[in-house]
């Protein structure tokens, strides 16, 4: 150990050195035969789909084609290098087709190409300033409206082109221009447009061997292959000389440098964030390392700088693309670099292959992104949130005003849903059903507590009769001094004329701390250092099991009493459940069920080993089966599941967890085979983490079928046997039985969605 007086080593030891010599040497040989296995072939498959992509976006942006190949050889090569994302790839991204196609109107396309350079300049200081996570504070309803307004504004444009005409200059004009368009289109363009859009929407059905080859190169080849084969003319595209030949300098744009500016700052708002979004949906799909975001917007930041100077497209994190990278195997960001590559050397060697494409071929290729950027279960969340509203305001700003000011009337008016739903309070008081002349009263208080509540208070308390016995809920998270005092002088003039209040409190602020301070929203945790009596000094003191103990008779210990009927030992158990040791998954809270309900047993992975060859879960079972006589068996994975994680990518797991995972090896394995369970959750827009975890729940529900007393109490007495999926991102249940998915609604637990299968 080294003093502050002693000088620190300039050079190791002699024998350290020459002990990390081949340390280094096994380390680069190791990364070398991890790039060459799984980034070289990633990259490949990259390649491939981002080809046509990137000539897509720059038709569809009236850029130049070469500005598309330029954007994902920089976007590709420095992004991958700079960025802070270890599987996401970079290039031109749909997401900016509106915004740019704009600006080229505006400005001219060396302006742009200025504008694109300042964006990343403020991408690059975002980055520095540390302020990328805020990004991700935009509310994700209208970043999927803002996501559907531009497949909706690319659609409307190039069916334009598949018809063989031009897009009109609004989204309006291109409504009202179609009928005259259809009655003259191009029917040889119909056919290779039509063609494309066939192939792209039928490949997820092709068998497995041939869906190795990515959908959008095969259907802009087979158009292309079509056009050369009929004997008709078509537009197809201008790429004039080599890749090198058509790289030029940005130039300051002329015009208003207010809008100017404006624009800059769209450009680089919606490109960061999209690209931090991206990368969050690319974290969920692997379990290696997670993304510096900071790191992520200079890298960003840093591609678009250069793009713009060697006159490409702006760039961005593009989900389409990466997703692709994590599904053929990459490990590191060797395959968006070498993605980068290959684009570069295609469109220097091969530029005449480029010339063959057809407009109509790429035109059915955007329309067909385009509208699958319109998500149909974006909108099923948005309306069961309450949120559907946002959502329609925010698409048909952004369509038929622009994306900025589409996007920031959807914010305001998120704003003002988010003010109406924060101080909100519900207020109920009624008799309790059961008891005569209205002698018990149940009083409940939800939400935020503040004076704006204090009418709705006043007249549901005054309900109340004279020398009631009222038990008086209170889930609040903010409670101010008006609120405070109109409760405790009814409670206390109440208690006067000869009633009796009960408070149980089971929301994280607590009566007793709010008349002593400043009114704070608090967390649940922090509610146990406002706790009156003895416990407070315990709490103040470091002494959180005490004052958790005090906490639970004041708030849960009343809802966890047993009830009248369950009086006997477990009389009250009707399930086994079964769930994994994630601490995210609480059974009782899931299921909305008494504390006597369910028979619970965790273990890592929620599994069943099979051949009872785990005497825990095994005796578990059949004691709740053959002794707590349960009705129903369940099983219950979850989203972002470790276990799943680690046996997804092959992860040591050390001693002891290696074997115990030995057990979900089936559910890995049915999970390649293409499980129809699998198939459905991708189709549903699940990572493949998620995906093998809802695998992994069916095979358990197999196995747990096939166990002998659960086949006996199947054929006895009717017990049934269920599979469930939790998704914390969305805190949904989804059913899963052997061929598909079932949503859960979250208030009636019946069914509200038809199974998704394959």
């Amino acid at each position: 150990m080294f003093t502050d007086t002693d000088p620190a080593p300039r050079t190791l030891p002699r024998s350290t050195a020459a002990d990390l010599g081949p340390a280094r040497a096994q380390w680069f040989f190791d990364l070398l035969r991890s790039v060459l296995r799984h980034d070289l072939p990633a990259s490949l498959v990259v390649f491939l789909v981002a080809l046509p992509l990137s000539l897509g976006i720059a038709v569809a942006s009236g850029a130049p084609v070469a500005a598309g190949l330029v954007a994902a050889v920089v976007g590709g090569i420095v992004g991958g290098l700079l960025g802070g994302s270890v599987l996401q790839v970079s290039g031109p991204a749909a997401g900016l087709t509106v915004v740019v196609a704009e600006t080229i109107n505006q400005f001219g396309w060396a302006a742009t190409c200025f504008i694109t350079v300042a964006a990343g300049v403020l991408q690059v200081m975002f980055g520095l300033s540390r302020i990328a996570r805020a990004a991700l504070a935009i509310t994700p309803v209208v970043v999927h409206a803002m996501l559907a307004a531009i497949g909706i504004t690319i659609a409307l444009q190039q069916v334009h082109v598949l018809l063989g005409g031009c897009a009109q200059s609004t989204a309006w004009h291109n409504i009202t221009e179609l009928p005259g368009q259809l009655l003259h289109a191009n029917r040889p363009a119909v056919l290779i447009g039509g063609t494309v859009i066939a192939i792209m929407l039928g490949w997820r059905y092709m068998p497995a061997r041939l869906r190795v080859l990515p959908g959008p190169l095969v259907a802009v080849t087979a158009g292309t292959a079509l056009s050369l084969a009929l004997p008709v003319q078509v537009d197809r595209i201008e790429l004039n000389g080599s890749l090198f030949e058509q790289i030029g300098l940005p130039s300051l744009p002329s015009g208003s440098w207010f809008d100017v500016a404006v624009t800059v700052l769209t450009i680089a708002l919606i490109a960061s964030v999209q690209s931090l979004l991206s990368a969050v949906a690319v974290d969920k799909m692997h379990g290696g390392k997670r993304t510096d975001f900071d790191r992520e917007l200079l890298g960003q930041g840093s591609a678009n700088v250069l793009s713009g100077l060697l006159g490409g497209l702006p760039v961005a994190g593009v989900i389409v693309r990466s997703s692709a990278n994590v599904q053929a195997g990459a490990r590191s960001q060797a395959s968006a670099v070498l993605h980068g590559v290959w684009i570069l050397i295609f469109a220097v060697a091969l530029v005449g292959l480029v010339r063959q494409i057809p407009m109509a071929a790429l035109a059915g290729l955007l329309i067909v992104i385009g509208m699958q950027l319109v998500k149909l279960a974006h909108i099923k969340l948005a309306h069961r949130t309450g949120d559907l509203l946002v959502y329609a305001v925010t698409v048909l700003g952004s369509v038929f005003l622009n994306l900025l000011e589409g996007v920031l009337i959807g914010l305001a008016l998120a704003f003002v849903f988010l003010l109406w739903r924060v101080v909100r309070t519900h207020v109920v008081a009624q008799p309790v059903p059961g008891t005569e002349f209205g002698e018990h009263w149940l009083v409940t208080i939800e939400g935020s507590c503040s004076f704006l509540a204090l009418v709705k208070l006043s007249s549901e308390l005054a309900k109340v009769p004279e020398g009631a016995t009222v038990r008086l809920e209170m889930s609040v998270d903010f409670l101010d001094h008006a609120a405070w005092e109109t409760i405790e002088d009814w409670a206390r003039r109440h208690r006067s004329e000869g009633g009796t209040v009960e408070f149980v409190e089971l929301g994280p602020v607590r009566m007793a701390g709010a008349g002593s301070g400043p009114p704070a929203r608090e967390h649940s945790r922090n509610a146990t250092a406002e706790l009156i009596g003895p416990t407070r000094g315990a709490a103040r003191h470091g002494d959180p099991t005490v004052a958790g103990i005090a906490a639970y008779h004041r708030g849960h210990a009343q809802p966890a009493r047993p009830r009248p009927a369950d009086a006997g030992e477990h009389a009250g158990i009707d399930t086994f459940f079964l769930t994994c040791s994630d601490a995210r998954i609480v059974p009782n809270a899931l299921t909305h069920s008494h504390p006597d309900d369910l028979f619970t047993v965790r273990n890592v992975g929620n599994l069943v080993p099979a051949g009872a060859s785990d005497v825990s879960v095994e005796a578990a079972l059949i004691y709740a089966l053959e002794q707590l006589d349960v009705r129903n068996v369940v099983v219950c994975g979850h989203s972002g599941c470790g276990a799943m994680a680690a046996l997804h990518r092959d992860l040591p797991a050390g001693p002891g967890l290696e074997d115990w995972l030995a057990h979900a090896r089936p559910s890995l394995t049915g999970f390649r085979l293409g499980h129809p369970v699998a198939t459905a959750a991708a189709r549903a827009g699940f990572g493949e983490v998620d995906q093998l975890a809802m695998v992994n729940v069916a095979l358990q529900v197999e196995t747990l079928h096939a166990h002998p007393a659960v086949a006996r109490g199947v054929a006895e007495r009717g017990v049934a046997v269920t599979g469930l999926f939790y998704d914390a991102a969305t805190e949904r249940l989804v059913a899963i039985s052997a061929d598909g998915l079932t949503e859960i609604d979250d208030m009636t637990n019946h069914v509200v969605a038809e199974p998704v299968r394959p």
